[in-house]
């Protein structure tokens, strides 16, 4: 019976292949269009150069390695940050999740840190790490720190109160319960934190690359714009979107295997 109904919900969805060409049709259909118009002229060429100029750009910086190297660069400073950020994240949200007089003592001050913008510490950083890449990573990492601070937080007090009576039932230590019980439960949130957590990242280097820099893909952006290269800033556009579209599918991946108790919908 289990059986009949998984085959009958398996023949209802879409298969791969047309779940990928459903994803492809709306980007393709605008690139298509895009294309017709810059080659009418009906659109600026200097504005909006057209896909296929964009699409030489990136083969004459990969074929001259430019594009490479910087790339390399960009993905060390953004997973650094990331790693740093997210991982004091982790561990501040779980120690003010499991403990009350932790929260009060460091969600405030945390909560205020929060307000304050990014762009609003890029000059105290300079004036403190000056232009090297510890002003840079830490930057990417204040970003990172806070979806992963405030979802491992809510994951954990959002944890059934009956687990814990079930628990105590069971005789569970306390460092039992937390390996066993609160960081299970607490997984979905904290999934949630590491992939908005990555896209900050990104974000974060965007903006660090583009202020002080002398290499990665945001500084190669900032020298073309310099001197009216727009077809090299729509490639350094594609490679981070392409970059943290990746980055954000691995993290999904990786969510999948971790919650593949979980029975949710699939739409």
């Amino acid at each position: 019976m289990a059986q009949r109904a998984a085959a009958v919900r398996s023949a209802g969805r879409p298969g791969k292949t047309a779940v990928a060409g459903l994803g492809l049709l709306l980007p393709g259909s605008i690139l298509i269009l895009w294309q017709v118009l810059g080659h009418y002229g009906m659109i600026s060429d200097m504005l909006f150069p057209t896909p296929y100029t964009i699409a030489e750009s990136f083969v004459a910086l990969a074929s001259s390695g430019d594009l490479w190297s910087n790339l390399r660069i960009s993905v060390a400073r953004a997973l650094s940050g990331f790693l740093l950020g997210g991982g004091l994240g982790l561990l501040s949200g779980i120690l003010v999740g499991l403990f009350r007089r932790s929260e009060k003592l460091l969600d405030p001050s945390l909560q205020m840190i929060r307000m304050i913008p990014s762009l609003a510490v890029v000059p105290l950083f300079i004036l403190w790490f000056g232009i090297g890449e510890e002003s840079k990573v830490l930057l990417i990492a204040k970003g990172a720190f806070f979806p992963v601070y405030i979802n491992t937080f809510m994951g954990i007090r959002g944890t059934d109160n009956k687990l814990f009576e079930v628990s105590k039932v069971l005789g569970f230590s306390r460092v039992k319960q937390i390996v066993r019980l609160v960081l299970p439960a607490a997984v979905p949130n904290i999934m949630l934190g590491v992939r908005l957590s990555l896209g900050l990242s990104w974000l974060g280097l965007v903006v660090a690359e583009l202020i002080a820099s002398t290499s990665g893909i945001g500084y190669m952006m900032s020298d073309a714009r310099q001197f009216a290269d727009t077809p090299v800033v729509f490639v350094g556009i594609i490679v981070f979107a392409a970059a943290g579209l990746l980055s954000d599918t691995v993290v999904r991946l990786i969510e999948r295997r971790l919650l593949r108790w979980q029975d949710s919908y699939q739409g």
